[in-house]
Parts: structure tokens; sequence; C-alpha cells
């Protein structure tokens, strides 16, 4: 029997309020439990530290006070179950009301109101068609890989002339501000591509025209955002020797070439390696994308009601999920609104729209999966786990085991579902070329040079805008 009971109430715009109760027998197994860790610190006579017996302890602090830092430590635990008890998909965060502290041997109860994944309606899909182009080449992708192929193998080489921008030079110089040398302004023998970007704003154009064997003074302004505080905003005077100026120099486009830089045999052949490494990888992205517009078709085959609400809830998820992502590197949530240059609402409404079809999609495939009866077998639970479990040194049962354990079995069970309906629409989907999707209005993978939010694998319009 589980510790949580629910009744759920479907309130407007796709929100529904969960009245749940904890058996009295769960409520006094937390309490204990939060009794055996307030004992840790606890000192009373007759009793070592932390040996205090949890009914002592309860005495001691007082039955409230125990119940408060209970309910502290396992609402959490509780709105999960409760949450799980109901088969709910939510959206967003709850808004938590909590009865009364209950007396002993009574049950503790609580509501909750938060948004739900909106039902689809399921159109026709006799006729699922979705478009696909053929993975190909572009010969101008190859000529970039070549050239930058060239530019890992690049030489510098001194030359007795001007430097000029691209050119690498090697200075050496002391940095002063009022005239006093300060902490950091100075380096020896050092090299600077001209036109990089990398030092200072100012720095490196005033290097250009430069010979070996000059000196020069550049004088710049540190911008005031710099990461030494001390010279933020400062004017500072760098006195520069420039030793060498260097120029690079590309190695040319022959069999040479190739069989230095990747081990064949004439030019030929490397572009075809190359070639068929972008054809690869062009394959690989095709299937991503064949992928999401065949749930796209899905989507628009089906209807679904997402209240304006219910997409900013989603969006607010999303963002709160970044946030606390970032959290863990040291970002914290002011520091990301002031790098995003926008405040959380501007954030959230921009993020709205694609919640929305995210919504939408999840909708859809949730009724396929209804509609066609998917269950996933325990053999299927296991297979989804083979990779996991390899990477946390363990076997797909142990795994699943401790899934069950920490109460997220029906996680996966989703997941698996949703993965299994896409792969049953897949080998359903009539796959046609891009240019019969276009006339029939269909959904389609982009082309290669062809970015999906300007229309590709969406669905195509005359006028040239996606409906």
């Amino acid at each position: 029997m589980s510790a949580v009971s629910t009744t759920v109430t479907e309130l407007p715009e796709a929100r529904v309020k969960v009245d749940a109760e904890v058996t009295p027998k769960a409520v006094e197994q937390a309490m204990l439990a939060t009794a055996k860790v307030l004992a840790r610190d606890l000192r009373m006579p007759g009793f070592r530290k932390g040996k205090v017996p949890p009914p002592v302890v309860i005495r001691r602090y007082g039955r409230e006070a125990v119940l408060d830092e209970t309910l502290r430590r396992s609402i959490g635990e509780w709105l999960v179950a409760a949450v799980e008890a109901a088969e709910l998909t939510t959206v967003g965060e709850p808004d938590v009301q909590i009865g009364d502290l209950p007396e002993a041997g009574a049950p503790l109860t609580f509501s909750l109101e938060i948004g739900v994944r909106p039902e689809a309606k399921l159109g026709d899909l006799s006729s699922f068609e979705v478009g696909k182009r053929e993975p190909a080449a572009d010969a101008t992708k190859v000529d970039a890989e070549l050239e930058q192929l060239r530019e890992r193998h690049a030489k510098l080489v001194a030359v007795d002339r001007e430097a000029a921008e691209g050119d690498t030079v090697l200075v050496s110089f002391v940095g002063r501000i009022d005239g006093e040398e300060f902490d950091g302004g100075a380096g020896r023998d050092q090299l600077i591509e001209l036109g990089s970007g990398r030092l200072i704003p100012g720095f490196e154009d005033q290097l250009q025209g430069a010979k070996a064997g000059e000196e020069r003074d550049v004088t710049v302004n540190f911008p005031d955002d710099y990461g030494a505080e001390h010279l933020q905003g400062a004017e500072a005077v760098f006195a520069v020797t420039v030793h060498e100026v260097q120029e690079k120099q590309l190695p040319e486009l022959d069999d040479a070439f190739a069989e230095e830089a990747a081990g064949v045999d004439s030019l030929d052949e490397l572009r075809e390696d190359i070639g068929a490494r972008l054809s690869e990888q062009d394959g690989a992205a095709i299937e991503r994308q064949f992928r999401d517009a065949v749930i796209d078709t899905l989507m628009l085959k089906a209807e679904v009601e997402v209240p304006a609400s219910l997409a900013e809830a989603r969006a607010g998820e999303l963002l709160n999920r970044t946030i606390n992502q970032l959290a863990q590197q040291g970002i914290s949530r002011d520091m990301y609104f002031q790098m995003a240059g926008k405040s959380e609402q501007e954030l959230v409404a921009e993020a709205a729209p694609e919640a929305e079809r995210s919504l939408r999609r999840e909708a859809a495939v949730a009724a396929f999966i209804a509609a066609e009866g998917i269950e996933p077998a325990e053999g299927d639970l296991l297979a989804s786990l083979t990779g996991p479990a390899a990477q946390q040194g363990t076997t797909p049962e142990k795994l699943l085991k401790r899934l069950d354990r920490d109460g997220h079995r029906s996680e996966l069970v989703s997941d698996v579902a949703q993965q299994q309906a896409v792969e049953r629409l897949i080998e359903r989907a009539t796959v046609v070329s891009v240019a019969d999707a276009k006339q029939k209005q269909l959904l389609w993978t982009p082309e290669a040079d062809e970015d999906a939010a300007s229309g590709g694998g969406r669905p195509w319009a005359s006028d040239g805008d996606a409906s």
C-alpha cells in the first residue's frame, strides 16, 4: 500500500488540484527517522552522544517541533509520491498548501495545484508521409575542411618586411601606468598574432607596420570590465621591442601534403576520404532531423490545446533547470540574467513558443502510445539500461532494481515507451523526396545549407511562410 493516497480534481487551463493524504504509519516512521538525525548532536544524561532513542528525542524536543522538521525533510518525497499515485505528467512548479500538523495516529494532509500535460486527439494516420533528403558531401565543405587542414599544418617563417594583419610578431614589452610599471604588464619573447583580437583592443593594431628590431610605444585603455580590478579603465603605455616578424605559410595542396597530413597517397584520395566522412556525418544529422520531422508530422495530425499559461510554466521549468545546472559551475541566478542581458520574464517569454511546441509533441506521442497500447516489457527496460549500466560499472538488472527502489521506474517506462512509439512511427512513415514534400505541404529534413528555423523541417507553404 502506498504511503500517499490522492484525489484529483481537474481545473481550467490544463491544471489539476491534488488532495493528498499521508498515512499515520508513514508520518510516524518519518518522525522516527528525523529523531535519529536530531539524536546525533543531542547530549542527555544517561545516554551516549548520538545514542538517544527516537521516542526520547521526540519527548525532549516536543512532538510538534519534530513533526515540523519531519515535514521540512519529507514534503518533497511526499509530493513526488502524490504525483506518481495520481499518475500525472506535470508541467511547471506546484502550488502547495499543507494542512494542520496532525495529532498522533492521524494522517497528514496537503494539496497541490499544478499544470499537466494536455491531452491530444489524434487525426487520420493512414497517410503518413515525411520528406527526407539524401546525404551529400558538398564540394565547398570539402574545400573548407582542406583549408582547415592546411591551417593546422602551416609554418611560421621569419620575413624581412613590415608586419601586417595575419602576421605573427615576436616581441618583448613593459607596460606602465602614470610612468610606473604594474604587475602583469611585462612579457618577454611573446608571440602575438596581429588581428586575432586576443589582446586589449588597440594593442595589435598599433604593431602593424613594425619591423624586426624596431621599438615603439603602444598606448591602450583597459576596458571597464577588465578582469583585474586595479586596471579597469586605466590608460597604459607599453614599450614594445619587435624581435621578429613571422609570416604564416600554408603548405601546397598536392599529393605530398596529403601524405604528410593524412597518410594517404594522393590529394584525390584525401578529398574522397573527407567527402565520405562528411557524408556520414550528414547522414547521421538527416536521421535525427527525420526523427524530429516524424514527431512533428504526428503533432500536426493531432488536436492539442495548450494554454499560454501552461507554455509559460514549461518555459519557466526549463529555465530553472538551466540555472540549476549553471549553479553547479559557480554561476548564480543573478549572474546568468546579467550575462543574458535579459530579465527572467523576458527569457520565459522568448522560450514560450518552443515550450508550447514541445508540449504539443509530447501530447501527440502520449496519445499515440495510448492508442497503440505500447507497454515496454521488462526486457525492453533492461535493454535500454545496457549503456548506462556499463558506464556505472554495474548490470542492467542491478540498475533497474536501484531505479525501482528510488521510485524512478515509471520515468524509465515512459522514456522507453516514447522511444518505441517513435520507432513505430518511423516504420510506418512513407519517405518522400524534399521536392514532393514541399509540393504536398509536408514536413521534410532541411537541405545541407538550409537552416531548419528558416523553413526546413516545417510545413511548406506556397507563400514561403511556415504554416
